[in-house]
């Protein structure tokens, strides 16, 4: 049985697909993620033994799927995606699922629903083929990657820990490639707590916590460097245009090719702490994604099987380390095989333009089919 020849269809994945997108499910909606693994589930419960995972600390539940297989219970294949997305329930106003040719719109069709479908379509083919895979294959979908994954790490590294391989769908590269290692990544929580007063009749006698978090902020980004990157992505402070605010919080990321460099940017970030004329500036460690070092003997050897498939397929296969965090940081940093950016082609993730190229899902089909064929 050739997987190449099965036959995927792109119209009947992007309506399979459909409701998946239609489902808005933001990482902190836990409500909204768990309705999405239902849709999920029930996807999945007509091919596969289904066991949900009571989410915590206020996050959506997991969805773990086993494939029927003679070798089951030994090490196989992990599929490893998330469910959550970063566009709250509402979005689908601004970005509703729509085809214009062969690009289609909507929240996280990119990242990473388009590619989790084509996932557990592989699987769907290779079934009603009636082809038995190598390995005994398992899916993990997740409820908080968005966010660092502060609830499921363990579980998924414990998932991993019990298999030879790992498929990660995230978004393909922007050329269709592969991810072969990524960056590592550091969150910071930072707040500012200053003194009010009458903005009006007393503002002397204020400290401003939003002017300390404004200085702050811009010496943090012009922290980056080649070797490490820092931005601020959220910044909330004040209450009353008419109080010097006495509150201002946000959040911090750093990014860095080698984990001794992101080492030293934690260093840097929290050396800036302290207290400046009244005003108390504090930097708290967030959620850490340890970094996943390319050219891994496994990863190599997975990638150059998949790199083969892609030819027969028509296209050159690249692989490349990538900056932005997936659960794939932690599995590859433990040292199981592993290859990410195996999902759909596209653009503008995290954005009111996310978009996938129809023609990609089944062409991510076919590669991810004869993947689960190959690997042995």
């Amino acid at each position: 049985m050739d997987p190449l020849k099965l036959p995927f269809d792109a119209d009947e994945m992007l309506a399979g697909l459909r409701p998946w997108i239609e489902c808005e499910s933001p990482t902190h909606d836990a409500a909204a993620v768990d309705r999405m693994m239902d849709l999920a589930a029930y996807d999945l419960a007509q091919m596969a033994e289904i066991e949900r995972i009571p989410g915590r600390m206020g996050f959506g539940g997991c969805l773990r799927a086993r494939f029927p297989h003679p070798k089951q219970g030994e090490p196989g294949i992990l599929i490893l995606g998330h469910m959550d997305t970063v566009h709250p329930v509402g979005t689908l106003a601004k970005l509703p699922f729509k085809r214009e040719g062969d690009i289609c719109y909507g929240p996280g069709i990119m990242d990473m629903k388009g590619g989790n479908y084509a996932a557990v379509d592989a699987v769907r083919q290779l079934l009603r083929a009636g082809a038995e895979t190598p390995l005994p294959v398992t899916v993990l979908f997740t409820p908080d990657e968005e966010v660092g994954t502060p609830s499921t790490r363990e579980l998924i590294e414990a998932e991993a820990a019990r298999n030879k391989y790992v498929l990660v769908p995230e978004p393909s590269h922007q050329d269709g490639g592969a991810t072969i290692g990524r960056y590592a990544i550091a969150r910071f929580n930072l707040v500012a707590e200053g003194q009010p007063s009458h903005a009006g009749a007393r503002l002397s006698e204020g400290r401003s916590a939003i002017a300390m978090m404004a200085r702050k902020l811009l010496e943090i980004e012009g922290m980056t460097g080649d070797d490490c990157t820092f931005s601020v992505g959220v910044v909330n402070g004040g209450q009353w245009v008419n109080c010097v605010s006495s509150l201002c919080e946000g959040q911090a990321l750093s990014m860095a090719k080698r984990q001794e460099d992101l080492d030293d940017g934690v260093a840097r970030m929290l050396a800036l702490a302290g207290e400046e004329n009244g005003v108390e500036f504090r930097i708290t460690r967030g959620v850490t994604r340890p970094v996943w070092e390319p050219d891994q003997p496994g990863t190599m050897a997975m990638f150059d099987i998949a790199k083969d498939i892609a030819g027969d397929l028509g296209f050159e296969l690249k692989g490349a380390s990538a900056g932005g965090g997936s659960d794939g940081n932690f599995t590859g940093a433990m040292g199981i095989p592993t290859l990410d950016g195996l999902g759909v082609r596209g653009n503008g993730l995290h954005t009111l333009t996310e978009h996938i190229q129809v023609d990609s899902l089944p062409e991510r089909g076919k590669l991810l089919a004869a993947l689960l064929m190959r690997l042995t």
